[in-house]
């Protein structure tokens, strides 16, 4: 009430600023006390018909699939959606993607990887009715599927191996939290189940040690374990916790109200602290330790507050540990079920979340499931479905799909499959007319997609048949330029000495914090400093300088180079024909072909006028002694450029 008129007073019309300042400081005066001893009442704004009516909030419903002109052979109810929005907008679907497209853009979503040769030769001859399925339930099978979608959680979850800020010390476990996700993944762990070990792993298996890694994805945040004050540490990683796990779980963001209610959503500051108050039993500090995994201790569970603006010094009025009440459509009671080991709580929020009544994670996770799929979420605001998030384009269909995950037991792959083998993702992403939808918001075609850093790296390796495919355990540090090592404290980057370590998969390679990888930079890999729904898209120089001039791309070409004239004689058509497809996984056309052999012959020249001697040349590793070394280092270049074409880093 002190609050409400101090407000009015202050802004009504006519008082001189001299005044409203003597207020401000009367006021400040009256009402500062209370609230630094706690006893003020605790006030928020009422939850009302029209927040809930918003449609994120609203009950998850099954909505009826749209009849539309499609097959029963082609239909796919994912299509009807789309159909019935085509429609409505006046819009043609574009025809399907050719074979040798649709096998290259199913590996790299599903896998990360490129289809060799001869696997794209063997899916192009194979005209079975259900070819592409099989190929789908084939991918989805592979142990790679889950060392390529674990990164898309990891993103999420901020993971690294270190702590940051300053002395960015090394987490000597959290490795094995990235390895737990993997594991997860590939066994097509429910989705329900998955969410719930992360939280709550502790409660709800605690016989189960290999289970209680998963914790770490609550404090996989950056830290500051050498700080003065272990009680503000502590304040911060709450914080950083709570907010994390609104954004990634319900899509919320929570974090804004730590210091204030939200500006926008019904969020309360005092449900910020409710949330928060779930997990502060079970982080525990201690000065210069970094932080692993939750863990209770039931004999002192500390009393919490909410603190007032967001000041670790200033705890205001208790609060009691509970959901925040937007998402709380039925509402339910918060009422954990404490044991001797736990309080329950985070239990207990971990079957609010998983709770069919939940309006929002289910909603959540197929979005973001489509997002990885087609570039952009049905909302285009993956962790934000509040009410400055963008409100989806297909309603309908993201609510389908997210009663639909939920009757397949919350399977993952099960909804990967149903998106993967509809008609709308085998869609040509070639356009005849763009301009009605630029932005392709109604998906009348396939939407092109550049390859993550780690992908491009990845790719590179297999191509050349130098990626090492060893799977689990610590992060591996490849070699990196003496300029970037020279940035970080002693120690903090020492060069794995097994080389095959280098040529691991880029989901192995140690993630340091306070230096990623350059590719990984480069191409938009967040510092994990805070969680990323959905990494950013920039087209700089550095991307260009770094695949036509870094050590790491010219390895790649040599050993590319090498691995083709181990099995030719010369570099001729043929050999130019291996190495092409190899890279983009389709045979060169014939303008293809005759400008790649004009290429090569023209640099030999080059190279040869240079007279530059065999340890000038970048020879292609290994190199046949009997074969020319000029027309060997431009194979070389060839393979170089190929790695810097857009079609090699594109997805249509």
């Amino acid at each position: 009430m002190i609050l409400h008129a101090f407000q009015s007073i202050t802004t009504r019309k006519g008082l001189t600023t001299p005044f409203r300042f003597q207020f401000v400081f009367v006021a400040v005066l009256l009402i500062a006390p209370p609230l630094l001893r706690g006893d003020d009442a605790l006030v928020e704004p009422p939850i009302t018909a029209e927040d809930r009516d918003h449609w994120s909030f609203k009950p998850l419903s099954r909505p009826a699939i749209p009849l539309r002109g499609l097959s029963l052979r082609e239909r796919n109810p994912i299509d009807n959606f789309i159909q019935e929005k085509l429609e409505s907008k006046q819009l043609a679907s574009e025809p399907p993607a050719d074979r040798v497209t649709l096998i290259r853009r199913l590996y790299f979503n599903l896998l990360g990887l490129p289809p060799s040769p001869e696997t794209v030769d063997s899916f192009v001859a194979d005209n079975s009715p259900c070819a592409y399925e099989r190929l789908v339930d084939r991918l989805l099978a592979s142990h790679h599927y889950g060392e390529h979608w674990a990164q898309r959680w990891l993103d999420l979850a901020r993971f690294a191996e270190t702590d940051g800020f300053e002395h960015d010390n090394v987490r000597s476990d959290a490795w094995q939290y990235r390895d737990w996700v993997i594991n997860a993944l590939n066994a097509d762990m429910p989705y329900d189940r998955f969410v719930s070990l992360q939280l709550a792993a502790d409660e709800i298996a605690p016989d189960d040690k290999d289970q209680q890694i998963a914790t770490s994805f609550c404090l996989s945040g950056p830290d500051m374990p050498d700080i003065n004050s272990q009680e503000e540490r502590r304040h911060n990683v709450l914080n950083e916790l709570t907010s994390t796990v609104g954004g990634a779980l319900l899509g919320l963001q929570v974090g804004c109200a730590q210091c204030h209610d939200h500006k926008y959503d019904p969020i309360s500051q005092a449900d910020f602290y409710r949330l928060r108050a779930i997990f502060e039993p079970a982080v525990h500090v201690k000065k210069n330790q970094s932080l692993s995994i939750l863990s209770e201790k039931t004999d002192s569970v500390p009393v919490s507050h909410l603190m007032i603006r967001g000041d670790w010094q200033r705890p205001g009025r208790e609060v009691s540990p509970d959901v925040p009440r937007i998402a709380n459509s039925s509402p339910h009671e918060f009422a954990p079920v404490p044991s001797a080991r736990t309080t329950g709580r985070r239990a207990a929020f971990a079957r609010f979340l998983t709770d069919p009544d939940n309006p929002l994670t289910a909603r959540v996770i197929a979005n973001r499931i489509w997002q990885y799929h087609f570039g952009t979420g049905l909302s285009h605001t993956p962790s934000d479905f509040g009410t400055v998030g963008d409100e989806p384009t297909h309603p309908e269909l993201l609510d389908w799909l997210a009663t639909e995950l939920m009757e397949q037991d919350w399977s993952l792959k099960q909804l990967h499959r149903l998106i993967v083998t509809s008609a709308t993702y085998r869609k040509s992403s070639l356009s005849t007319d763009d301009a009605r939808d630029p932005s392709n918001l109604w998906l009348a075609r396939f939407p092109r997609q550049r390859l993550s850093g780690e992908v491009i790296r990845d790719t590179m390796f297999a191509a050349s048949g130098t990626l090492d495919y060893a799977a689990q355990g610590p992060g591996v540090m490849p070699p990196l330029p003496d300029e970037l090592v020279r940035t970080l404290l002693k120690n903090q980057w020492n060069t794995s000495e097994r080389q095959a370590d280098h040529y691991r998969r880029s989901i192995y390679l140690f993630a340091r914090r306070n230096l990623r990888y350059p590719i990984f930079e480069a191409f938009d890999r967040p510092d994990a400093n805070a969680s990323c729904p959905r990494r950013g898209r920039s087209t700089t120089a550095p991307q260009s300088l770094l695949l036509l001039n870094s050590a790491f791309s010219l390895d790649a070409a040599q050993r590319l180079a090498g691995r083709v004239l181990a099995t030719h004689n010369e570099v001729d058509e043929q050999a130019i024909t291996t190495v092409f497809r190899r890279v983009l996984s389709r045979s060169p056309q014939y303008e293809d072909l005759k400008m790649l052999v004009e290429f090569v012959t023209q640099q030999a020249v080059r190279l040869q006028q240079e007279s530059r001697s065999r340890d000038e040349l970048a020879l292609p590793l290994p190199c046949p002694t009997d074969i020319d070394p000029y027309a060997a280092a431009a194979l070389t270049d060839l393979c170089l450029a190929l790695f810097n074409s857009n079609e090699f880093i594109y997805i249509d």
